[in-house]
């Protein structure tokens, strides 16, 4: 009876989570989650966001989680948008906290739904690449979050998978967006110029070659205990045993 109550749970979680997949495109929500439509309605925005004050974020904030949680497409967007209309230092909090606990609710949905069927069915390396990342799992969760190379919702769903403790989640996740979302929301608060000027904005123009480089730096340097640990255990074990006292 357990296991049949485990499995309905499972099925209800999936078909909630590709139900809202299904009625974010079917609504066709996605063409609001752009910088177009950011420059479009920024005035309306920016007027709403001065009137309704704390509720306003804390309905961008929704928006944000539920983004983050069901990995649609628009959570740059958002992080941009989130400094433009709440400032650098309001917008970056408001990211951090709404990607973490969207991140979170994403990492626990599929931990639960199928991390441990894809452990039973998957092979031994499965469980070598857990063990491995568990060892110095929140130095390798900051490199993933550092580097803008893997997708946010990637990112999620790995740690997922190799059976990544919630609370070192939850840890790697919030202190390894700080940098990039500094990045995106200060980008947003001189967004205003840029569209009152009329001039064009891409997304990919962020990312400059020094900033990658800066990220790129702080994920190394993330790797710093992995490789202190790793040299300290090799050295340990070439430490040749001590010779007994000749009598």
């Amino acid at each position: 009876m357990g296991a049949k109550l485990l499995a309905w749970r499972r099925l209800i979680i999936v078909l909630v989570f590709v139900a809202g997949l299904v009625m974010f495109f079917a609504l066709g929500l996605d063409r609001y989650l752009s910088i177009d439509t950011l420059r479009r309605y920024h005035e309306v925005l920016r007027a709403w966001v001065e009137t309704a004050g704390v509720l306003a974020a804390l309905v961008f904030m929704v928006v944000y989680i539920v983004t983050v949680a069901l990995s649609l497409p628009g959570a740059t967007v958002l992080s941009i948008a989130s400094g433009f209309l709440f400032g650098t230092l309001w917008g970056m909090v408001i990211v951090i906290v709404s990607a973490t606990l969207g991140g979170t609710a994403l990492f626990v949905i599929a931990k639960t739904a199928f991390g441990d069927a894809l452990r039973a069915r998957a092979g031994p390396w499965l469980h070598t690449l857990e063990a491995g990342f568990r060892e110095h799992a929140l130095s390798y969760l900051l490199v993933l979050r550092l580097i803008p190379l893997f997708p946010f919702f990637i990112v999620n769903l790995v740690p997922a998978f190799l059976g990544v403790p919630l609370s070192t989640f939850v840890l790697g996740t919030f202190v390894g967006i700080i940098p990039g979302s500094f990045v995106y929301t200060s980008v947003g608060a001189g967004l205003g110029s840029v569209f009152d000027a009329g001039e064009t904005f891409s997304v990919k123009s962020v990312l400059t070659p020094q900033i990658v480089t800066a990220l790129v730096g702080l994920a190394v340097l993330a790797l710093v205990p992995v490789a202190y640990k790793k040299i300290m255990a090799r050295r340990g074990g070439n430490t040749p045993a001590p010779k007994p006292p000749v009598p």
